[in-house]
């Protein structure tokens, strides 16, 4: 574990559009008063402002000693996989709409810094899947979405596990995900919630037309060979990266354990808050077991207002 932040290199990665300005001011300030340089991607670093400094993307993965994520999950993932297979510590300040991944907000900021300052803090480690393709492998920490290149078809795609052939899905598309994209299209697309402390690799089809129509839930040694015969398919990472493979060409999937590290400082708090969100999204709880979610000073009125 890293023991503190004195002297050390800390990585911005912000939100492409939402304003971040209050958390930049708040950690380049506490930042000058350490001795702690603070770098960002020179297309972030232009709209940061001074006491941010440019460094280019292969630079910034190799040199820094922490990142900060300001935005939703869609920047905190983007984060996790710049440094992916680095014991880096990667904190998310919530500037999005979700953030299942984040644990502090903005105003909890100035005293997460100091903890941080402090070594007062623990790592919870997250795995990603694995997409061999031509160059260096893509990495997913949430989910790989297969579709049909060509709008509103469906996608065919031949599936073996460790090289046994196991059946074929057909589909609107195929989500391939980790315990913690579990919660996101996986969850939407009616597949299973994966505890994160389960290495397992789930495979759910949206809308499925006929083949395997139940999602799959497999070991995380395991790996997933999909091939789709008759058309060219569409691979989405984390929502992000987009890119075609050719008809018949192999999709080989597998488990990186470890491949990244989020900062957390009160895990206790962080699954409360999850679980908000989680029923916020239709997971059925009953009345009595909602009010347990709800801070203990608020609990009385929640319980006041039930019907």
């Amino acid at each position: 574990m890293v023991e503190g932040m004195g002297h050390h290199v800390l990585g911005l990665v912000v939100h492409p559009r939402n304003d971040v300005s209050e958390s930049v001011a708040t950690v380049t300030a506490l930042a000058s008063r350490h001795g702690i340089r603070v770098v960002a991607r020179p297309a972030d670093a232009e709209r940061l402002g001074p006491g941010v400094e440019a460094l280019d993307e292969a630079g910034f993965a190799d040199k820094v000693d922490f990142v900060f994520s300001l935005g939703g999950d869609g920047t905190m993932l983007g984060a996790m996989r710049l440094v992916a297979g680095r014991p880096t510590p990667v904190l998310g300040v919530n500037h999005g709409n979700v953030g299942f991944l984040i644990e502090v907000s903005p105003s909890q900021l100035p005293h997460a810094l100091e903890r941080l300052v402090a070594g007062d803090f623990g790592l919870e480690p997250h795995s990603c899947l694995e997409l061999d393709g031509p160059g260096e492998p893509a990495l997913a920490f949430n989910d790989v979405v297969l579709t049909n290149t060509v709008p509103w078809t469906a996608v065919s795609l031949d599936l073996e596990i460790d090289d046994v052939r196991h059946g074929y899905f057909r589909s609107d598309a195929l989500v391939v995900c980790t315990p913690t994209g579990s919660t996101a299209y996986n969850y939407a697309a009616g597949g299973p919630i994966i505890s994160p402390s389960a290495p397992l690799i789930g495979l759910t089809p949206v809308a499925p037309m006929s083949g395997i129509t139940r999602p799959i839930v497999l070991g995380g040694a395991e790996t997933v060979r999909l091939r789709a015969a008759g058309h060219e398919t569409r691979l989405s990472l984390d929502g992000a990266a987009t890119f075609t493979v050719a008809a018949g060409a192999d999709m080989v999937v597998r488990m990186r354990a470890n491949a990244a590290n989020v900062v957390r400082f009160d895990q206790n708090t962080h699954g409360a808050r999850s679980r908000v969100k989680l029923s916020l999204r239709d997971l059925p709880l009953r009345p009595d077991q909602l009010v347990e979610l709800v801070p203990e000073e608020l609990r009385d009125r929640a319980r006041f207002l039930q019907p």
